[in-house]
């Protein structure tokens, strides 16, 4: 809901020359938003560590800024947002070190539980496997809860964005530019998904602000500042995904690494956190015991039908199969007349996108119920 200080966030957010320490530190000195905007130079001179070159910027270009056509700007783009002390601003946000003072947003946050919130990042340049491992313990959180939180770049922060959409997780994408911008380009769909469908996109950056080199690693701290927990799936020794890390552990939260393959140069960065104490992660449950969240999957509806479940021709009659009962791979085999290889695909892709589970190390079963 709309009130008379909504302006003044608005207009301070539209100054490329500050940032949010700035605008914390005039708020927390006026106690108010409108008498940090509306402040005289002489008391703006009096508050400790601001330069005075920051001063002379916000005085300048603050001369030049009208509030209430700020606020008209942003009800024409059809923006959501959302500012430090709404009653909706994340309260894990709250608690980093300088935390965004307005969120704009696309989607709606009732989708989202802040309190069950994980972050997952990693190399824009992802091997295959990680992707592959990473979808699959995604996949486990299918009918929970859980949130995941990414940074909507290529490789990593792509998969697990599509993880949880594939598996019906609700997701938060948190971008390095205005809205006026989709980056890369090749998530414009992806960024569609969520707003539409799965989640929230944040962005701490007014509408026309272009998505710089410099914005990527200071988005970070939103991604893991969300978040209870980070989950490093795949990071070379210099890397953003290791900004993050090291954010995370700032932000006094738990910090997860996922192994790879030692001969990938992607994973000295996580056999590093590993040595210095972070957890290992294989499957989902190692993640609810690092977090120490105690969560139940909770029942498909039982009108799901297998025309709902997108598969093709192939992986419709597998699943048939077995959702009618839980069968071996040697009896799917001669039920279908597939050949080995088909059938281990078939089998793979089943698993990853959440619907079916091996159990006693032999049979397949259905995960879902089917009407």
């Amino acid at each position: 809901m709309q009130n008379e200080n909504d302006k003044y966030w608005l207009a301070f957010a539209s100054i490329e020359k500050i940032g949010s320490v700035f605008i914390q530190t005039l708020f927390n000195h006026f106690g108010s938003i409108k008498s940090a905007w509306c402040a005289g130079a002489g008391d703006l001179y009096k508050i400790e560590n601001l330069t005075k070159r920051q001063i002379t910027d916000f005085l300048d270009i603050r001369d030049k800024t009208n509030p209430d056509e700020c606020l008209e700007f942003i009800e024409k783009k059809n923006l959501k947002y959302v500012n430090y002390t709404d009653y909706n601003y994340p309260e894990l946000l709250k608690q980093i070190y300088n935390p965004p003072m307005t969120l704009f947003y696309k989607g709606d946050l009732s989708r989202c539980n802040f309190e069950r919130t994980l972050a997952v990042v990693g190399s824009r340049k992802a091997s295959e496997a990680a992707k592959t491992v990473l979808t699959k313990i995604l996949s486990e959180f299918k009918g929970t809860d859980i949130c995941i939180v990414s940074g909507l770049a290529l490789g990593i922060d792509s998969c697990a964005h599509k993880a949880a959409v594939n598996n019906g997780i609700s997701t938060i994408g948190v971008i390095a530019s205005g809205f006026d911008f989709v980056y890369p380009t090749q998530n414009k769909d992806l960024y569609k998904k969520i707003e539409d469908e799965s989640g929230v996109i944040f962005s701490e950056y007014w509408p026309t602000f272009q998505p710089l080199q410099w914005r990527f690693p200071h988005r970070n701290r939103i991604v893991t500042g969300l978040s209870k927990g980070t989950l490093v799936a795949e990071a070379a020794i210099k890397s953003g995904a290791l900004i993050s890390a090291n954010l995370c552990l700032e932000q006094n939260r738990e910090l997860m690494c996922m192994p790879g393959l030692l001969t990938n140069p992607n994973t000295a960065g996580i056999y590093k956190l590993i040595k210095n104490g972070a957890a290992v992660i294989t499957r989902a449950q190692d993640i609810l015991d690092t977090l120490n969240w105690q969560m139940q999957t909770s029942e498909t509806k039982s009108d799901d039908t297998v025309e709902s479940l997108n598969l093709d021709e192939q992986e419709k009659t597998v699943f048939e199969i077995i959702a009618t009962e839980a069968s071996t791979f040697d009896t799917i085999l001669a039920k279908t007349g597939l050949d080995f290889s088909e059938m281990t695909l078939i089998l793979t892709n089943l698993e990853l996108k959440g619907y079916i589970k091996m159990t006693d190390g032999s049979k397949y079963q259905s995960q879902i119920n089917v009407g």
